[in-house]
């Protein structure tokens, strides 16, 4: 049988009101008194009820953290930034992984308002700013996660993506490419699209270049791998491929590498998206567009902190210019 607060208490020879002043540490209470209910509670092996007692007080210190795909390892470091920084705030992160799913995404955000979670922290997909307005209103604090809000009420942390993809593309060109394609999607994606938007701001103002769009259906390596065989197959390749992650380049790169007929960066070079750990270490390694993925959830995590002890704070857009980091796929 599970012990109670009201067994600590029988068995110290206290009220329950004292046993729950040991448990949140009051001054109130001796030196003496705290020891006998100590003594009580290893004695019967009472478990505290703190969800129970977070209800009670109408939020709980849990934070819900909502991510486009929990396989990327960029919202991984993303997760891990807003862990670190829950533990210095005595709050602690559930993760929902969407998987790109509308309807799963809704489930983990009905989840979580009725958990009575802290807040709520997401990588949204699709046009979901309407539903974060109304659990606003309603009282769950929300930061959107690597998108930048639209919304003038919503905070947002992110990185300038198109800026990442003008970045990516305008490398390429110094390198004397100038038949170039994209390859990512879906393109519903707004990180995504505001990537492409940048790659095609970028061929647009550079005589001669071109860009090619090749969708994938998912941000994933088996889709990277399926477009650069088609890539191989081809006697009209591009000079080079700017992937929207680093999953695809990952992908791409494999299948550009096992074809013995694409020498990567002489015959094709390759670009990724978010710089994750793996891609200084692939069998060549990848240039990428870093992010500072730690970073943004733990400003995330902190300013949904701040709203929800001070509602009444302007919403923020925090967003990091993103960096390019040059390896071995597109210089020799």
């Amino acid at each position: 049988m599970v012990a109670s607060i009201r067994d600590v208490a029988q068995r110290a020879g206290v009220s329950v009101g004292t046993v729950s002043n040991v448990l949140n540490a009051s001054p109130r209470v001796s030196p003496a008194t705290v020891g006998l209910v100590r003594a009580a509670i290893a004695e019967l092996g009472y478990v505290r009820n703190e969800a129970a007692r977070q209800l009670r007080a109408g939020r709980s210190s849990s934070v819900g953290l909502v991510v486009l795909d929990v396989r990327n390892p960029f919202f991984t470091d993303v997760a891990r930034g807003a862990e670190d920084e829950a533990a210095k705030l005595g709050l602690s992160v559930i993760l929902g992984n969407s998987d790109e799913d509308a309807a799963r995404e809704s489930s983990y955000l009905d989840l979580f308002e009725e958990q009575r979670v802290h807040g709520i922290l997401i990588s949204p997909y699709g046009d979901i700013e309407p539903r974060l307005a109304e659990l606003r209103r309603r009282g769950t604090p929300v930061v959107l996660v690597d998108r930048e809000s639209r919304d003038a009420g919503v905070s947002s942390v992110s990185v300038d993506d198109q800026a990442g993809g003008r970045l990516a593309i305008e490398h390429l060109l110094a390198t004397g490419r100038r038949r170039l394609a994209f390859v990512g999607g879906p393109v519903g994606i707004r990180q995504i699209e505001d990537r492409l938007t940048g790659a095609r701001g970028a061929v647009a103002s550079t005589p001669g270049a071109t860009l090619e769009v090749l969708a994938t259906s998912g941000l994933t390596v088996l889709e990277g791998r399926r477009v650069g065989e088609e890539i191989v197959a081809r006697s009209d390749r591009p000079e080079a491929v700017f992937a929207a992650n680093d999953l695809v380049a990952v992908g791409l790169l494999q299948a550009l590498v096992m074809s013995g007929d694409v020498r990567v960066p002489q015959d094709l070079a390759l670009i990724g998206f978010d710089d994750i750990d793996f891609a200084s270490a692939t069998v060549v390694p990848l240039t990428s567009i870093r992010q500072p993925r730690h970073e943004i959830g733990a400003t995330a995590l902190r300013i949904l902190r701040e709203e929800a002890t001070e509602p009444d704070l302007p919403p923020r857009r925090i967003v990091f210019q993103p960096e390019l980091v040059v390896r071995a796929s597109t210089v020799s």
